[in-house]
């Protein structure tokens, strides 16, 4: 680290919840960056838990991590903002200084797009994992060069909606944006936040709408993100048999506390607010449903009940979408479900998760294992 790092110290509750991490306010701008020992952030005197700082030399693009100094073990880390905006490119792991101002010109999309969202309405998605499309000369695409060839494209095609696949910042490129670190940030692999403005303006002016794939299920282990944030399971859970997944060895978030729950929910909204999208495909909801998911017998802790079902998970979709739907009835929640859970998509107060849509995966599969087959063969696979 240089001397213009902050430096935060957890000294105040060794065992600190997530509330007591090293943070930011919810600002437009980021103002705790930079400085020396002198500038380290301190918790608020309201006993929120919420930690903060001002660093007036603070300046736009400037990167910044948190040095955590924990009372646990002497746990130090330097961490990535979790809630900041913008990161430096990868394989840099910082957090840059950065606001979220722009001119939206899809006025006439957004009063118009509730009927276009609407369970009624036709829906052709065209799902697109950014980095891969139509690369020159082997570069990644920019935001803003992206869309006006995806709209062509695909008012050419007749699709109704782009689904990005996870744009959320990453550091594993291989991931495809499903191993996620910066809940709040856009990839810096293909432009700034201005720029992914840009592309979402410009698909709604040809209208065209943007759906996010938005992952809760799980995140990465890397030592600059949320895993041991602050000397202690703070996002994740501590038992590795519920906080482990052994199917992409990975995280998961322990749904069972508050702080967490607010801190995805508080994501999710981000999106559809800040950046208009018009609705998220939730990724993985069947691996948060089941405790015993990619697990072996003992290898799982049975609910209260002594049941499978993952009563924390369930809980938090339908917060998850009880807060959507009020705050943006206009846009759709899709879970990416792949077994026979039930009443996924009817609302909570029928005891269902609340979801508008299931993402279809056996359509998917059964399309893809008949394109393999040699054409001679796919009648009988049709039959079969």
């Amino acid at each position: 680290m240089t001397s213009s790092d902050v430096i935060c110290s957890n000294a105040a509750e060794p065992r600190s919840e997530f509330g007591r991490e090293c943070r930011q306010g919810l600002g437009d701008r980021r103002l705790e960056r930079l400085g020396t020992h002198e500038d380290a952030l301190a918790p608020r005197p309201d006993g929120s838990g919420i930690w903060e700082g001002s660093v007036p030399a603070a300046q736009r693009g400037q990167a910044y991590k948190y040095r955590i100094a924990s009372t646990v073990d002497g746990y130090t880390g330097d961490k990535a903002d979790p809630i900041g905006f913008y990161s430096e490119l990868a394989p840099a792991t910082g957090s840059r200084v950065w606001s979220l101002e722009w001119q939206w010109q899809d006025g006439r999309w957004m009063e118009s797009r509730a009927g276009r969202n609407g369970l009624d309405a036709p829906m052709s998605i065209y799902e697109l994992h950014l980095g891969s499309w139509r690369r020159k000369d082997g570069q990644l695409p920019n935001y803003r060069e992206v869309a006006p060839e995806l709209a062509d494209y695909m008012l050419r095609m007749g699709f109704t909606h782009v689904e990005l696949m996870p744009i959320t910042e990453h550091p594993f490129y291989g991931s495809w944006g499903y191993q996620t670190t910066g809940y709040f940030a856009a990839s810096a692999r293909y432009g700034t936040p201005q720029d992914l403005m840009y592309f979402i303006d410009h698909l709604h002016q040809k209208g065209i709408g943007v759906i996010l794939d938005w992952v809760p299920s799980h995140f990465p282990t890397d030592a600059h993100g949320l895993i041991y944030f602050d000397g202690t399971h703070l996002y994740e859970h501590a038992d590795a048999r519920q906080g482990f997944h052994p199917e992409w060895n990975s995280a998961i978030f322990n749904y069972g506390r508050n702080e967490v729950r607010s801190f995805l929910v508080s994501s999710a909204l981000f999106w559809l607010k800040h950046y208009h999208i018009d609705g998220l495909r939730v990724d993985a909801v069947a691996s948060m449903l089941y405790l015993d998911y990619a697990r072996k017998q003992g290898e799982w802790v049975p609910n209260r009940f002594g049941g499978r079902e993952n009563l924390e998970a369930t809980e938090f979709l339908r917060e998850l979408n009880r807060a959507v739907y009020r705050d943006h009835p206009d846009t759709t929640m899709i879970a990416e479900e792949s077994t026979a859970w039930p009443m996924v998509s009817r609302p909570t107060d029928m005891g269902g998760l609340g979801f508008g849509l299931k993402w279809n995966m056996g359509w998917m599969h059964d399309t893809l294992k008949y394109m393999q087959q040699d054409p001679l063969y796919r009648a009988i696979t049709t039959a079969s």
